[in-house]
């Protein structure tokens, strides 16, 4: 199964970083956020990743371009001309795919341009800035236990960000975007979904967490999937530094491999 991974804004509330790199390219101990993210898809197995690039999304592609550089010993020998010896190759079982979903588009859109890379299969998908300790495989099961077009990952959270309205049976009754609700159920992303998704956006202007959800949310095919651990996205310097504290300790609660 294909993990999608929203990498294309400009993340503008962590302008002291993100001014000269995209925000999922900012570094979590000297990792970028988005490779932490990557590493607990893969611990449960999941290893082809989509990328949605767009701004600086050049700085995405070299990246990964060298990213056999960053993880193993290098040997330069300049004696006999320009050669260079890669020691102990530490790379992971990946099949990465970066796409450039254009600077401007919202999230909604850069969903839909990755639709010839998805085919008719079901995936995953989930932004490019925050890191849980969410069971991926109890997720996909619960997912296709369902048999809705989409699973969300909902977390308790006191902060405005998409508010949701849970029944009982697990299904999403609606999706308020930024409410000034506390204490209440928030998308933490981490999503499953079926090719129909692509029937409910309509373009590059479409902000996914408003019609596509809503949208499900009426129809009755959208489904949380409550997860009540660890859960942190990384919207501020202050969450950034949060996110560096946890992991310099060792303890860093998503480190799942």
């Amino acid at each position: 199964m294909k993990v999608v991974l929203l990498a294309g804004g400009f993340g503008t509330r962590i302008s002291e970083e993100s001014e000269f790199k995209p925000k999922p390219m900012i570094e979590i101990g000297d990792m970028p956020i988005l490779w932490h993210i990557m590493k607990e898809y893969s611990h449960y197995g999941f290893n082809e990743f989509i990328i949605c690039a767009g701004y600086r999304q050049h700085m995405i592609k070299e990246w990964f371009a060298d990213y056999f550089l960053y993880t193993s010993d290098i040997t330069f020998d300049f004696s006999n001309g320009n050669n260079m010896i890669v020691h102990n190759q530490k790379t992971e079982p990946w099949k990465v795919t970066v796409v450039d979903t254009g600077r401007d588009t919202m999230t909604g859109g850069r969903i839909k341009r990755i639709q010839p890379y998805i085919g008719n299969e079901t995936f995953m998908m989930t932004y490019g800035d925050g890191v849980c300790d969410v069971n991926i495989r109890e997720l996909v099961d619960f997912h296709n236990r369902g048999k809705k077009i989409c699973t969300l990952t909902a977390v308790i959270q006191q902060q405005q960000k998409g508010i949701l309205n849970i029944g009982a049976d697990n299904a999403v009754r609606s999706f308020r975007e930024k409410s000034h609700i506390d204490g209440n159920p928030i998308n933490a992303g981490y999503m499953v979904m079926e090719p129909k998704i692509f029937d409910y956006i309509s373009g590059d202007d479409t902000i996914f967490e408003r019609e596509p959800l809503e949208r499900l949310a009426e129809e009755g095919e959208l489904l949380s999937y409550t997860h009540r651990g660890f859960w942190q996205c990384m919207d501020t310097l202050r969450e950034k530094k949060e996110l560096e504290k946890l992991w310099q300790s060792g303890e860093a609660p998503w480190k799942c491999w």
